[in-house]
């Protein structure tokens, strides 16, 4: 018996290799593949949407805009066409969760420097007193790639509209005041067709490691 065996050993191991290779190529061929969802205002918390999109649930995508980014160019939707990009909301002055969130962004920055589909845009939540030359300054301090990364600033009532109906990413307290926007710390997962894809807590490393990851699921879609 033991002869047996040891004559068909070889065959037996080639056998099992061969077993585990094909179960290998079955399970990635049954593996359903990983896509990401699209949002829909009706899938976010009420709090962070307009009451005007609160109940749209298919076709919702980021509207048109025309803001000033830091070295005052004028940035539109059409700097992001064909493009990836993650989007928040800050201000420069914050002391409570913008650091983090901005040193989150930098560290995004760093990994999608040389892939050509993937951008960042950092709107102001106190456009009156974050200006151009501020945020200037505070590109240069934090190291802002200016072809990678737009910090914007404009027109109040289109930087909200754009957070409560577009992004579906901030709080308002309705008073109508300067500092009537309470931002959150969500960063914003937006593809190629202008729909969000992801919404991420800007302040936790395990967060940015799931947008680092969704984004590769993304530009598997377009391949």
């Amino acid at each position: 018996m033991l002869k047996f065996f040891a004559r068909y050993k070889p065959f037996a191991i080639v056998l099992a290799v061969l077993s585990v290779i094909i179960m290998y190529f079955i399970y990635t061929l049954l593996k359903p593949e990983e896509r990401l969802p699209v949002f829909q205002p009706d899938m976010v918390n009420a709090e962070l949407v307009d009451t005007t999109v609160q109940f749209v649930r298919k076709y919702h995508k980021i509207a048109d805009f025309k803001l000033i980014n830091q070295n005052g160019d004028t940035i539109t939707e059409e700097f992001y066409n064909d493009k990836i990009y993650v989007a928040d909301f800050f201000f420069t002055t914050c002391l409570t969760i913008c650091p983090i969130m901005t040193d989150h962004m930098i560290e995004i920055q760093e990994k999608i420097k040389d892939d050509e589909d993937i951008l960042l845009l950092s709107h102001t939540v106190f456009p009156v007193t974050d200006s151009v030359p501020v945020l200037k300054e505070y590109a240069v301090e934090k190291g802002v790639l200016d072809e990678k990364w737009n910090l914007v600033t404009g027109d109040k009532k289109q930087i909200y509209d754009l957070a409560r109906k577009s992004y579906l990413a901030t709080k308002s307290t309705g008073d109508g005041g300067k500092y009537d926007m309470i931002h959150t710390e969500n960063f914003v997962l937006v593809d190629k067709k202008k729909q969000i894809r992801g919404f991420y807590d800007g302040t936790q490393p395990e967060a940015i490691e799931d947008l680092m990851h969704d984004i590769e699921i993304l530009k598997k879609e377009d391949r």
